[in-house]
């Protein structure tokens, strides 16, 4: 496998790794930042369509209900005034639109690395990598099962790559370690192969209280320290249509209760599990997120939460998920406009449906990375690296789809945007007038080296140049990149007595028999 990448000078980008010691210089690439969306974003309906999906979201609260299959959340909406049947719950009106009032338009989060702190909402778009997919795909291994081995080679991707603010949930799954301490082994790699900001899965008492309490030491935390301000998260799903599970429910109230956030995602297919019109998929996911967020504010008012949208269409010939549709660009602008309209932070995804990192790949990813920008994400995850609809992770496609997410953060950077005297340059204009060329004038030369942005993987040379080169294609290249990033990666520092903490913790609860399995 040829790894040559292009050799001409990068513009616009800083030397691959930072303070953190990301590892070499496989690429250069652009620094850490916290990227702000300067664009005005979409907004498809009017106002009468925003009160419109607002009001059939409370109906849907109102005289249909969300069935929350965990006993605790029922007796505390019921204690709250909700009409409780059996696992039935009904919101009226007015309780729902207070709970929402309380939840802050935007939050930070602090992992370990101070340095690496997150604004959530506020105009930032934040990207995170891959996460949950059973499979991985690599050009030389092909597709296979998760394991430890792949899990770690994509934290340390997360971690290289500046333009990946967040490190979310399992990139790829492990399954040659137990489920019983898979959360330790995982989440100890996490904290110790990266240093920004970290997500726990809800899946169990004992998991999430393991990964808050993990999460503490590595920060060096005391428990009110911990408790003090969020330093990690959780994603909750709903089991659309109309319905909330246990863990997930369990786990969100745990986190609530000790400050730290939820994103509440329904997964809404028109067509499958919402109703195939767009309005209708994006109003039941809107009632769904908006049941748990009023359950979090009542028991811990004021706690952190945002929004996720994950409705887009299947393929009505066989049923199977596609993502970066029309539709599904539609629906991400509309949850967008929805969730200025209640004050929440947003979350999509950057996704697609098609099964290695071809140019159906790139062409739904972008579709989708551009529906977060116009519908004013701040949180976007599977940014990186996503396949097959979820069911893939792919370290090339993580490269690629880094290149793309760094173009992104190119777009939005202000100063692309000047009007001075200088931007307009009529002197220079004047000075290579008629039929001359800008390359050697001073004005050029001021700012050649940054003014353009610079790929560390497209290839712009002319196709004879390209094909003497070796012809190498992009998935080829971007193996190359991964393999360079995997062979020269270093660890961020971590204190020797913390990580020795750290460590004694996992193989006490290892001990202890990890979280149950069997029920």
């Amino acid at each position: 496998m040829n790894d040559a990448t292009p050799t001409r000078r990068r513009r616009a980008g800083g030397r691959a790794g930072h303070s953190a010691r990301a590892g070499g210089h496989a690429i250069e690439q652009m620094p850490w930042r916290l990227p702000k969306n300067i664009d005005r974003p979409t907004e498809p309906l009017g106002e009468e369509g925003v009160q419109a999906i607002h009001d059939g979201a409370m109906r849907v609260l109102n005289e249909i209900g969300i069935e929350f299959l965990n006993e605790e959340a029922r007796r505390h909406l019921q204690a709250a005034g909700c009409r409780v049947e059996g696992e039935n719950v009904r919101f009226d009106r007015a309780f729902v639109e207070e709970m929402v009032a309380r939840a802050p338009a935007s939050f930070t989060l602090t992992p370990r690395n101070p340095e690496r702190q997150l604004i959530v909402g506020e105009g930032h778009i934040l990207f995170g990598n891959v996460s949950s997919p059973p499979n991985a795909w690599d050009l030389e291994r092909g597709k296979r099962p998760g394991d430890f081995e792949t899990y770690k080679e994509f934290m340390k991707l997360t971690q290289y790559f500046n333009c990946i603010h967040f490190a979310g949930g399992y990139p790829v799954e492990p399954i040659d370690i137990h489920a019983g301490i898979r959360h330790l082994d995982c989440l100890y790699e996490k904290l110790t192969l990266t240093d920004k900001v970290a997500h726990t899965y809800s899946l169990g008492a004992e998991r999430v209280e393991d990964a808050m309490e993990m999460v503490r030491i590595a920060g060096g935390l005391t428990h009110e320290e911990f408790d003090a301000s969020p330093r990690m998260y959780t994603n909750i799903n709903s089991v659309s249509p109309l319905k909330h599970d246990w863990p997930m429910l369990d786990g969100a109230m745990r986190l609530a209760r000790r400050g730290q956030p939820t994103v509440v995602t329904p997964f809404t297919l028109a067509g499958a599990m919402a109703p195939v019109t767009l309005s209708g998929a994006v109003m039941l996911s809107l009632a769904e997120a908006l049941s748990a967020i009023a359950l979090l504010q009542w028991i811990a008012p004021g706690s952190p939460v945002a929004i996720g949208t994950f409705t887009s269409n299947v393929d009505m010939k066989s049923g199977a998920p596609a993502f970066g549709t029309p539709e599904y660009i539609r629906a991400t602008q509309i949850t967008g406009q929805m969730a200025r309209f209640y004050g929440l932070p947003l979350r999509s995804s950057g996704v697609c449906a098609a099964n290695v990192p071809d140019g159906q790949a790139m062409w739904e990813t972008m579709n989708s990375l551009w529906a977060a920008v116009q519908s004013g994400t701040n949180m976007v995850y599977h940014a990186a690296g996503w396949l097959e609809g979820g069911l893939i992770a792919s370290p090339e496609k993580f490269v690629m789809d880094c290149e793309v997410i760094q173009q992104f953060q190119r777009y939005m950077e202000p100063q692309i945007l000047g009007t001075s005297e200088a931007d307009l340059a009529i002197d220079a204009i004047a000075e290579v007038g008629a039929g001359g060329h800008f390359f050697g004038c001073q004005h050029t030369q001021d700012r050649y080296q940054e003014a353009f942005y610079g790929p560390f993987l497209s290839d712009w040379r002319n196709y004879e140049a390209w094909q003497s080169a070796g012809g190498i294609w992009s998935a080829e290249r971007a193996h190359g990149i991964y393999k360079k990033i995997i062979a020269e990666f270093e660890p961020p520092p971590m204190d020797p007595a913390i990580r020795e903490e750290l460590a004694a913790f996992v193989a006490r609860r290892k001990q202890e028999g990890g979280a149950p399995t069997d029920f």
